[in-house]
């Protein structure tokens, strides 16, 4: 069903109309959200298959969010201190998945250099999103846990452990997950464990159809065939730097080539069809020699996934200060990919829609932001395609934006006179670039060579924290931002 019939056959059904039906007309007068609601501490959200329910991962916990009616988006329930009846302490959570009514939760998202957190998962069933329920015993990993992928019963987990930094597959069909798989990049390029670990840090993963798309930051993006997922086995990669590359970073730059491009792999997917490849990169600019902007976006096709071929990339869009402390991220985030529109979170960038009709040219279709007030992680599709959710972190550093879910419709429009960042001199709303028909060897091609150093020291001076990339020194960083997050909505709710 096209997104304008959708729109008019949603009118006539009732109250999860209202939003959608009004969106293509309040078009005409600038492209806006249709619905918000405040959430203290908001990370990745995913949405349920009835495309009605989100659910968002709150540090401490998750909640449930009904969007049934995009313009009054409603929590349905709230839990956190989730394992409280066992006497453990389970935060820094920043993933969740769903899969029909299983609720994969995971954490912490950064390693825990207190041992004091439970590193693990717990399953719940959603069935009743207003009343969620614990089925599964806590699972204890030994390892923190950045993100996962819930397929059916299968869970896929990123298990960094900065030595082998694997991929770990569960059985998690009933209440007594099983781990019955598992695999590294070192098994397809062993050279790269003489690099620092936080240069090939696996970042997230992602599973349809039988392949695994797996992020490994600056060695790139691996393709795998998890038909069995006890035996994975490689298919293919992509990647922006070599191995040589990285054999070459002194230990006193590890930090600004994990924070910069090139490389910097952090999320991938792929659309319904698993004909469109995307991967996009979380960067900064820092003093490594080519990080001079936020990352960006490349766009794939994968008709064989032996073989993927980059077609184009889009740019991030600009800021005065783009440097990981300057409070004014722009680079890009979480995505997803459906119907040929790529829904895309560019942190207080805002949010974009692209056509991607022609793979060699994107086109953006839809853009929103207020960098002031929301920095968003994600963008999911929800209402079959009629309205996608982002949700709004405040865990970014030196800036004020506040925690939420925000509804958008799916639908072409601009923002009139969206606002400026701080310190901006000019309008900065078109600095976003599909850069076609590119044919860069890097990126296509893989790594061939490697070394590297131990990297212990220069992980501790690592500046990635929570909203993104991760290593050792994330929880301390991490910590100190979700306090200041926290310092903030009091302050807020005393009236300061």
């Amino acid at each position: 069903m096209q997104r304008r019939a959708l729109l008019a056959h949603l009118a006539t059904t009732g109250v999860v109309a209202t939003g959608l039906a009004s969106a293509a007309a309040a078009t005409n007068d600038g492209y806006e959200p249709l619905g918000h609601v405040d959430l203290d501490i908001a990370c990745e959200a995913v949405v349920g298959d009835d495309g009605e329910t989100a659910y968002v991962a709150t540090y401490d916990g998750f909640a449930t969010v009904d969007i049934g009616d995009p313009e009054e988006p409603t929590v349905l329930a709230e839990r956190d201190d989730l394992l409280a009846d066992a006497d453990l302490e389970f935060s820094g959570i920043l993933d969740v998945k769903i899969s029909g009514n299983r609720l994969a939760v995971v954490g912490p998202g950064n390693e825990d250099r207190t041992g004091e957190l439970f590193e693990g998962f717990v399953l719940y069933d959603v069935s009743d999103p207003a009343d969620p329920e614990r089925v599964t015993d806590p699972y204890e990993t030994g390892y923190h846990i950045h993100n996962c992928f819930l397929d059916g019963e299968t869970l896929y987990l990123v298990a960094n452990d900065f030595e082998r930094n694997p991929l770990t597959i569960f059985d998690v069909s009933d209440d007594d997950p099983e781990e019955i798989g598992r695999w590294s990049l070192l098994e397809h390029e062993d050279d790269w464990g003489e690099i620092d670990p936080i240069l090939w840090y696996l970042h997230d993963v992602y599973v349809r159809d039988d392949l695994a798309f797996l992020a490994y930051w600056n060695a790139g993006t691996y393709v795998l065939d998890v038909s069995d997922p006890t035996t994975p086995n490689y298919v293919s990669h992509v990647a922006q730097t070599t191995l040589e590359v990285n054999r070459e970073v002194e230990p006193a730059a590890v930090s600004d080539y994990q924070l910069g491009l090139p490389g910097n792999d952090h999320y991938s997917a792929v659309d319904e069809t698993g004909t469109i490849l995307a991967v996009n990169r979380e960067a900064w600019v820092s003093d490594a020699p080519e990080a001079d902007r936020p990352g960006g976006i490349d766009i794939f096709d994968l008709s064989d996934p032996a073989d993927p071929v980059m077609t184009a990339s889009i740019e991030a869009p600009e800021a005065p200060d783009m440097s990981y402390q300057g409070g004014q991220w722009t680079t890009s985030h979480n995505f997803e990919i459906r119907d040929g529109w790529l829904y895309t979170s560019w942190y207080q960038g805002g949010v974009k829609i692209f056509d991607l009709a022609d793979l060699e040219a994107p086109e953006e279709i839809t853009s929103w932001r207020d960098p002031h007030t929301a920095g968003f992680w994600t963008a999911r599709v929800a209402h079959d395609g009629g309205a996608y959710v982002a949700s709004s972190t405040p865990i970014i550093p030196n800036a004020d934006v506040q925690g939420g879910l925000y509804v958008f419709a799916s639908e072409a429009g601009q923002q009139i006179e969206p606002p400026a960042f701080e310190g901006a001199t000019e309008d900065d709303s078109s600095d976003d670039a599909a850069s076609a028909g590119e044919d860069d060897e890097d990126r296509n091609g893989g790594a061939d060579d490697v070394a590297g150093d131990d990297g212990e020291d220069t992980q501790d001076d690592t500046a990635a924290a929570i909203p993104g990339f991760t290593g050792p020194a994330a929880a301390v960083a991490g910590g100190a931002l979700v306090l200041e997050a926290r310092r903030r909505l009091v302050s807020d709710d005393d009236g300061g």
